[in-house]
């Protein structure tokens, strides 16, 4: 097979040499310019050589050697006690999705495909037990369903305690 010749006059295809060899020249190529680049690093020439044995087909068991990343320690903000009053206003105007659970249940997608029209479904609360209210699907209060102006409402019977809904996130 011939090779064929690019826009910059550098030959392409499928002859020529080995491309493990070639890979292995070009990565020697950018350790030695990186060795130049950064002298006394230490970890580019690390980097390089293992990537040079992995590259030549050798057997990948050398590893480079990274330093580890230095972070100060965390601490908190001057003035920012628990005490303290937070400003709300920031996040009053965003939108939440508040939701009305009357109950769940668990059925096999053999019977979830039988479901049709006219077909019923047990749940797992009592007839007149309250719904869940749940926004963003955490639990906040429980309620009754009421009727206003031929709409359907919801008469809030008991607020989850802001502990407890902390209890249960966890």
């Amino acid at each position: 097979m011939s090779d064929e010749a690019n826009g910059n006059g550098e030959a392409i295809g499928n002859g020529g040499g080995d491309v493990a060899s070639e890979w292995a020249e070009a990565l020697a190529e950018q350790q030695a310019a990186s060795e130049g680049g950064q002298a006394g690093d230490g970890t580019a020439g690390a980097e390089g050589a293992a990537a040079a044995d992995a590259g030549a087909g050798g057997d990948g068991d050398r590893r480079a050697e990274y330093a580890k990343a230095a972070f100060q320690a965390l601490e908190a903000e001057p003035g920012r006690g628990d005490g303290e009053d937070v400003n709300l206003d920031l996040i009053l105007d965003v939108p939440v999705t508040l939701s009305m659970e009357i109950g769940r249940t668990q059925i096999s997608i053999r019977n979830l495909l039988q479901l049709n029209q006219g077909s019923v479904v047990e749940l797992d609360r009592l007839a007149g037990e309250p719904m869940d209210v749940l926004v963003n699907g955490t639990l906040i209060a429980h309620g009754e369903v009421v009727v206003v102006n031929e709409k359907f409402g919801i008469r809030l019977t008991d607020v989850v305690s802001p502990a407890e809904r902390v209890r249960r996130l966890r």
